[in-house]
This record gives C-alpha cells, sequence and structure tokens, in this order.
C-alpha cells in the first residue's frame, strides 16, 4: 500500500475453499490486529455465508471499514445514557440528597441496566420494572431495594418474581435506593431501554464521573480521551511485548509438533497463558480505569488467541475448565485518590470483563458471585505517604485554607472560568514524608495528573508541595508534578525484586525541559 494510505483496518485471511478470517485494528497502528469481533466470530466457514449479517459484515469490511469499528455506536449510547443520569443526579441532589449516596444509588441503578441486556438478569425485568413505577412512585424505593437485596445474597426477588443470581462483590452489600419523582423513573428507564450492550467502558467511567461529581457536570459535553489515544500507550507498553512473548512460545510449540510431542507442546501453550492470567498491570492514577479496562480488553483478545491456538491442538478439557485461570480484574490495579473515582473504575472494569466473557463464552462463562470483591483499585495519594498531617493554624488557632484547586466560576467580565475563592480547604503539614506503597506490578501505565511547577503551591498548598521535594530527592524542585509518577515508576523498575517490564505514562510536553529531564538521568 502508498504509505500515504495508512494501515488498513482489516486483515482479511483467507483459507481458499473452506474460511476467512478477519482481524482489525481500527487505531489503524499496524500493531495489534485481533479477531473481529471476537474470537467466537472472526472465522467465517463456507456455510456461514448464508447468513445475511455474515455477508453485510464482509460487504462493509471493503466498503466502508471503520463503520465496523464498535466505538462510533459505543459513543453515542455511551453519552446519552451519561447525560440522562446526570439530569436525575442535579434534580434528587437539589433535594438534599448527598452527592456522594446519589452518585451510589446511580451506579447500581446502571449496573443493574447492564446485567438486564447481558441476561445475567431475566430479560426485561428492570425495564417493566422502572415502567411500571412511573405511576407508583410512592414504591419506588421499596421496590428497588427488594431486588437489590436479592441480587446481593442471589435467590427470588419478589418484585420481579423470578429467581436471581448472586451478584455480591460490594455493590449490592448496601442496598439503599433513593425515592424518584416520576419524571427521574422516566429518565432511568429511557436510559434501561438503551443497549447495554453498546456502552464502551473505555469512555464510560470519563462520562459517569462528570454526570455524578457536582463541580465536574458542567464538562459533560466536553472533550473525553478516546479510546484510540488509550491504545497508543497501552499497545506499546504491555500489548506488543507480550504478543512477542506469545510468538516465542508458539514457535516453541510448532517445533514440539514437528517432533511428535503434541502433549509437550500443549504444555508448553498453556505455561504462556498461566503466566498471562499472573500478568499484573498497574495504573497509579487511574482515575476512572479506562487505561485498565483497555488493557484488560486487549489482553483478553491476547487470551482469545492462545485459546483457539489451543483448541487447534486439540486441547478441549483446559478449554472446558478455565474457572480460575482466565485474565480477570483481579491483574489489573489502580490507586486512586478520588473515591468516587475508585467507585468508577472498579465498575468499569467488571462490565468490561463481562460483556467480553459473554460475548465470547455466553452465560456459561459467568460464575457466582458474579462480582467479586478484589480491591484491585485502591483509595490512595499515589505518590506520597506519611505517618500523619496537621492543620496549619493561624495566630488566633483559626484553620488557615486556601482555594481548593479544582473548583471553577465564570468571570462576571470575561466569561472566562477563574478559580472561585469561595472554595476552600484547609492547609496541612505533613509529617515523616515518604513515597506511596504501590502494589507488585509488571507493567506501570497511565495518565498522572498534570500540574506545571509554577502552579504546584496554587493547587495543592505548600506543605504538600514541600512534603514531596523532601521526599523524592532525585526528582528536581522545579519539575512538574508528573515527574514524580516518573520517579517513583523507575525507582520501582529498578530494584533487584522489582517484576517491572515496562512503563508508559503520559507525560508533559516540557519533558525535555532540563527541570524534567533531570528525573531520567539517575537511571539511563
Amino acid at each position: 500500500l502508498p504509505k500515504e494510505h495508512g494501515w488498513p483496518p482489516f486483515l482479511v485471511v483467507v483459507d481458499v475453499g473452506h474460511c476467512i478470517e478477519l482481524y482489525a485494528d481500527f487505531v489503524r497502528q499496524g500493531k495489534n490486529y485481533a479477531q473481529f469481533p471476537d474470537r467466537r466470530g472472526y472465522r467465517i466457514m463456507l456455510e456461514d455465508l448464508r447468513d445475511e449479517a455474515v455477508r453485510e459484515r464482509l460487504r462493509l469490511v471493503w466498503s466502508d471499514p471503520m463503520s465496523l469499528d464498535p466505538a462510533r455506536k459505543s459513543a453515542l449510547v455511551t453519552r446519552d445514557i451519561a447525560e440522562r443520569l446526570a439530569r436525575v443526579a442535579r434534580t434528587v441532589e437539589k433535594r438534599g440528597h448527598a452527592p456522594g449516596k446519589v452518585a451510589e444509588f446511580l451506579m447500581r441503578c446502571l449496573f443493574t441496566m447492564f446485567a438486564e441486556d447481558v441476561e445475567l438478569l431475566p430479560a426485561g425485568a428492570f425495564t417493566k420494572l422502572l415502567d411500571g413505577m412511573k405511576d407508583t412512585p410512592d414504591k419506588f424505593k421499596f421496590a428497588l431495594e427488594d431486588l437489590w437485596k436479592a441480587m446481593n445474597t442471589g435467590g427470588f426477588a419478589g418484585v420481579i418474581q423470578e429467581v436471581v443470581k448472586r451478584f455480591n462483590g460490594g455493590l449490592f452489600a448496601h442496598p439503599e435506593a433513593i425515592a424518584l419523582e416520576p419524571d427521574e423513573i422516566h429518565e432511568l428507564w429511557v436510559a434501561a431501554r438503551q443497549d447495554w450492550r453498546d456502552v464502551e467502558p473505555a469512555i464510560f467511567g470519563t462520562l459517569l464521573e462528570r454526570a455524578l461529581d457536582t463541580r465536574e457536570r458542567h464538562k459533560l459535553g466536553a472533550h473525553y480521551t478516546p479510546r484510540a489515544y488509550v491504545e497508543r500507550l497501552v499497545v506499546p507498553t504491555i500489548i506488543e511485548p507480550l504478543t512477542a512473548d506469545w510468538k516465542i512460545a508458539q514457535a516453541e510449540a510448532e517445533q514440539l509438533m514437528r517432533e511428535g510431542k503434541p502433549a509437550e507442546a500443549r504444555k508448553s501453550v498453556k505455561a504462556f497463558h498461566e503466566a498471562l492470567c499472573h500478568t499484573r498491570v498497574l495504573d497509579p492514577a487511574c482515575g476512572t480505569g479506562n487505561f485498565l479496562y483497555v488493557s484488560m480488553e486487549l489482553m483478553k483478545r491476547l487470551e482469545g488467541e492462545v485459546l483457539e491456538y489451543l483448541a487447534d491442538l486439540g486441547e478441549e478439557q483446559y478449554l472446558l475448565e478455565l474457572s480460575g485461570h482466565t485474565v480477570d480484574p483481579h491483574q489489573f490495579l489502580g490507586l486512586e485518590i478520588n473515591p468516587r473515582a475508585v467507585q468508577i473504575a472498579d465498575l468499569v472494569i467488571w462490565i468490561g470483563f463481562l460483556k467480553w466473557q459473554i460475548r465470547t463464552g455466553g452465560q456459561s462463562a459467568i460464575e457466582e458471585p458474579v462480582l467479586r470483591a478484589f480491591k484491585n483499585i485502591k483509595e490512595q495519594d499515589a505518590v506520597l505517604a506519611y505517618d500523619k498531617r496537621e492543620l496549619v493554624r493561624d495566630e488566633h488557632g483559626k484553620p488557615v485554607t486556601r482555594w481548593d484547586g479544582i473548583t471553577y466560576k465564570k468571570h462576571s467580565v470575561t466569561g472566562e472560568d477563574v478559580p472561585d475563592e469561595t472554595a476552600r480547604i484547609e492547609l496541612y503539614t505533613y509529617s515523616n514524608p515518604k513515597p506511596a506503597e504501590w502494589p507488585k506490578a509488571d507493567f506501570i501505565v497511565g495518565n498522572p495528573p498534570f500540574i506545571g511547577t509554577r502552579r504546584m503551591r496554587l493547587v495543592l498548598g505548600d506543605g504538600y508541595t514541600e512534603a514531596l521535594a523532601k521526599t523524592y530527592k532525585r526528582v528536581p524542585k522545579n519539575a512538574d508534578l508528573v515527574m514524580y509518577w516518573w520517579g517513583h515508576s523507575l525507582e520501582a523498575m529498578t530494584k533487584k525484586s522489582s517484576s517491572i517490564r515496562r512503563i508508559g505514562l503520559i507525560t508533559t510536553n516540557s519533558i525535555v525541559q532540563t527541570m524534567n529531564r533531570g528525573v531520567f538521568k539517575h537511571y539511563i
């Protein structure tokens, strides 16, 4: 192909007279062609061509390949749902309900909508329940709590007259619902009628946080990080080295097959699969989990190739006993200081995992409890730990405060966003500061916060900024905030006991400047 055409979104492999195989890379980097749409459907046998949907898919591969990118439809559906949730959150909060409680309630609602559409709940059960509650809103709170109690433990849910699976995992441990007005129930009902199989977890977390956070809600229509941008970091950091490992394992298996040792060949491939299922990815500033979700999905795609290869080698029993050894959420570790983002990240990863399992393995691929409390997303400061923090007080003993660093208002004259000085938080000093502890991982990836050195004291406060400088001796004092993540990552990677293979962090464009470049000189 001419260079200006770029990489094609599809590779088509034809075994003449037998089958057609489809592999897609919608990011068009030419580095991560994966089975399309998944392991179950990428191979099209000749008899499958009788299916009109299959023929239409092949037609679009040639005539409009990018229309097959699931992210396109997903983005529209996801944004619509987030906007409806924001409207409900806004009106419920105006009645005096705490934003945190509202967020937890709506997250339970949206997961229930998702569970219904992937048939983890009886088909249409939740949508019908919401429809019926529009005329009897006084029963709404009790109806939802009845359903969620049953989902927590598993068993008969009287409100829908059905037996439901045991979900557990913490999301339904406190099944508290909030009474809603008919128009609010209607918004949930409309959201529930969307096909939740089309929700894109990679952007859903960001939009959901904006919908549920009163300070972020005005950004709901703003730009979010597209999945393609996330993949540009995740693929070279994680997927390329894992794919290289897989090619080595494949070559070894093929050599063993040529030597007439099929059992040893299968053993070699299974060893790679086991290693893949124990590969840990850490995002030390995970936000709502989009980097972790994309990492998981791409690793699940690689796992699909491995399992397909095992099937070709005749390893059917192993494929029937995948329980406990499959790529799953426990491998994807996150650190995040925002408690609401922690909850959303956990939810995003589970929705993504369940979508993939059901799409590739059907209902039989889902075990109970459906959700598990792996505690892989931790609420903590990712770069700084300390023994205690103490309030800074003035000469009268009153706490000293500053702008909170995140709340803005419109300037009365220019209309521009300016700091809202009425949004205040206390100043602290930090005793015995030290680097925060990170869980062990094989890869580190993420998008740490961007605060330039000139704004750090304004946004973070003097005490915190000085504690960072005291803790990270190898990070120049005038470096941008993101460089502390680099400092921590490189220090962890260079330890003798480290298992870290690669680090990929989105970084300030001022990294070439002396103040930021200095972080790397100790490790090169």
